[in-house]
Formats: C-alpha cells, sequence, structure tokens
C-alpha cells in the first residue's frame, strides 16, 4: 500500500482546491495589506494630524524653508576631528568598552540650531555638539548634545507646537509675540526652562561651552548593576562670557570662525561628566534638572585637535543618533528619545537624496 509520501500516478502534484488556492491567495493579500498600511500609518494618512516623523520634519521646513542637502535642524555647521581618552574611572557605572583605560577616535559636528544654513551666528541661538565615537569591533556611541542645562518640552507635541508658533512673520520677521506669550502660559515647564537658561550667562565661544547630553540614559556595570546617568563635556577652558562687541560683530560667522582661530592654536578639550542619579530622580523627563548635590564622575578627556569644513565622507553624512550606543549604555524611559532617534532618520533621508549645497563655512573658512 502506498505511503502517505507517494505521489499520485504520472508523479504529478494532487491538484489544488478551489477553496485551498482562494485561502492562499487571500492570505498572501492580508500580508500585502498589513505592509501597505504600515507605511501608510507611519506616513499619518490614516489620522491627519498624527504627529509623525515625517510631519515633524515638515513643520521643520514650514519655518526655515526647505535647504538642499541640509539638515532639517542644526542646519549650519562644522566638522572637527580627534579623540578622547578615558581614565577608567566609568568602568563602575558601565561595561562599555570606551570607559576602559585607552584612548579612542572620534568625529563631531558643532551647531546651531534652527533650519537656515547661512544664519548669522547668534548668541541666544542653542549650540550643538554632535559626537560619534569610533569602538573596536565596529561598535559606535552617538551623542547628540546642546548648551542648555535641562530640554524645553516635556514631549515631541509640545516641542512641534512651539515650533510652529515660532514662524516668524512675513512682515516683521520675527514670531508672533502673542503665540509666543500663549504658548510659555499653557507650557509651565517651557517658562521656567527659559528662566534656567536667562539666569545663566552664555559662553562667548564653541571652545568655552558646557554641552549636555539632556535625557537619562541606563549604564550597567560588569556586575550587572544598572544606575541611571546623565552626561556632559565640560570645557577645559575657562568660561568667559559672550561679550556685546562680540555678538555685534558684522561677521555672520563670528562663533565659528573664533572656533577655528581656536583650534589653530591649539587642541580644544573637554572633560566627559557622568552625574549618576539616585532613587527618585526623574529619567523619563528632561525638563526636570537633577539635584546639584549628585555625584559626578570625572570618566575621560575629550581632545579636538582638527577642523573641516563639512563634505562627503565626514560628519556631514552622520546621523548623530541618540540610540546608537555601546553594549553597556541603553536608553531610559524617556519618550522624547525614540522620537529624537524617528525625527533624526528621516530628516537624514531626506536630505541623503538631496543635491548637496555649499555650507556657509568653506575649506578655505577653515584654513584660515
Amino acid at each position: 500500500m502506498p505511503s502517505d509520501e507517494t505521489p499520485p500516478a504520472g508523479n504529478q502534484p494532487a491538484p489544488l482546491s478551489v477553496f485551498s488556492t482562494l485561502a492562499r491567495l487571500a492570505g498572501v493579500g492580508v500580508i500585502i495589506l498589513l505592509v501597505i498600511a504600515g507605511f501608510l500609518y507611519l506616513g499619518g494618512w490614516f489620522n491627519p494630524h498624527e504627529l509623525t516623523p515625517a510631519r515633524f520634519v515638515n513643520g521643520f521646513q514650514k519655518v526655515f524653508g526647505i535647504h538642499s542637502g541640509f539638515r532639517r535642524n542644526h542646519a549650519k555647521g562644522i566638522c572637527v576631528r580627534g579623540f578622547f581618552e578615558s581614565n577608567g574611572n566609568g568602568t563602575r557605572l558601565s561595561k562599555a568598552v570606551v570607559f576602559g583605560v585607552g584612548r579612542v577616535p572620534v568625529i563631531g559636528r558643532f551647531s546651531l540650531g534652527g533650519g537656515n544654513p547661512y544664519a548669522s551666528d547668534d548668541p541666544e541661538a542653542i549650540r550643538g555638539f554632535g559626537l560619534l565615537f569610533r569602538l573596536r569591533d565596529g561598535e559606535q556611541w552617538r551623542m547628540a548634545m546642546i548648551n542648555r542645562p535641562v530640554f524645553p518640552f516635556h514631549t515631541p507635541r509640545d516641542f512641534y507646537d512651539n515650533l510652529i508658533a515660532s514662524k516668524p512673520d512675513p512682515k516683521t520677521h520675527k514670531p508672533d509675540p502673542k503665540k509666543m506669550v500663549a504658548f510659555m502660559a499653557s507650557h509651565p515647564e517651557f517658562a521656567q526652562a527659559v528662566k534656567i537658561f536667562q539666569s545663566r550667562p552664555v559662553s562667548s565661544g564653541f571652545d568655552n561651552s558646557t554641552f549636555n547630553g539632556l535625557n537619562a540614559f541606563r549604564f550597567t556595570n560588569a556586575a550587572g548593576v544598572t544606575t541611571p546617568v546623565r552626561w556632559s563635556m565640560v570645557p577645559v577652558d575657562a568660561f568667559k562670557p559672550e561679550g556685546t562687541a562680540q555678538s555685534a560683530n558684522l561677521d555672520k560667522n563670528y562663533l565659528f570662525d573664533d572656533f577655528i582661530t581656536r583650534i589653530h592654536n591649539a587642541p580644544v578639550q573637554w572633560r566627559l561628566i557622568l552625574t549618576v542619579g539616585q532613587s527618585g530622580d526623574r529619567t523619563d523627563d528632561a525638563t526636570i534638572p537633577w539635584p546639584a548635590d549628585r555625584e559626578q564622575v570625572d570618566a575621560g578627556r575629550l581632545t579636538l585637535d582638527a577642523v573641516e569644513a563639512e563634505a562627503p565622507g565626514n560628519c556631514r553624512d552622520v546621523n548623530f543618533d541618540p540610540l546608537v550606543l555601546p553594549v553597556g549604555i541603553a536608553p531610559s524611559d524617556d519618550p522624547l528619545l525614540s522620537a529624537r532617534s524617528a525625527i533624526y532618520s528621516k530628516s537624514f533621508t531626506r536630505r541623503a537624496g538631496e543635491k548637496k549645497e555649499p555650507s556657509a563655512i568653506t575649506p578655505a573658512d577653515v584654513r584660515k
């Protein structure tokens, strides 16, 4: 008697029933529909009010216009190179290889907030510092920091609403003060952040600015102990406040020009300071500063010794995604982290496919 595996006479496969064929086709159709639905959902087609990464990036374009090949935020920038030398102190908090004693190369980018790559330097503009650590075995650690001690928005929606409210009026070329006052009144955390910003003088340049990661992360050491941590890059150069004469400089690139002059004279350095959180410290809200008495660990020194204009293959083509992390560092429960990662990715994808226009800081400027 033939077994269940014996084919029918003529070695021809048994015909599928009409019902079986239709069932298989229906299954394929469902899969295709699910894929399409996923793309439509991510694009915001099901809910025109859904704040997707694409809609967030569109908001920057609405406010600043589209500048081909540039980041939608922190569009104006310059590239730097150097190394980080760990002193080993960070190993008690994290098993990440970057904290073992030794030196790793880095590339970075200084920038100004906003989507206009040719805007004049302004002391009130947020200064950004992106950094990429190239670790062994192809591992990376990417940071995206600013020169502010806290983030002024609870949620991505708050950030987006403030962005739209700040769009300059075509007549005055300034944001509508009524919209800004209304936003501040309805967002007390934003008003509190502004007070903190105004209470601290702005430094004279990139070289003596403190840059903060803002969000909390979870550090895990070799023993498996996990600790909440925030980090900062604290300059070795002495703090010097920006003066009115400096900000009144007719050179619209004065902050970048000053940094180029400084690094040509000698390498510029920062200390990587890890602030250790305690039980009860908020890890899900970057608008709330941790108490000033929290332990701070000096994990090593960052040295920048080269500066470059943005060009193919250097920092221009790096997405400083804050969720690119080495083993031993993980995201916290702060919802802004995943939002930042998704928005950065969308901005990167758009500019990667565009014609690259020259940056405001040219190779000739860097060779001064």
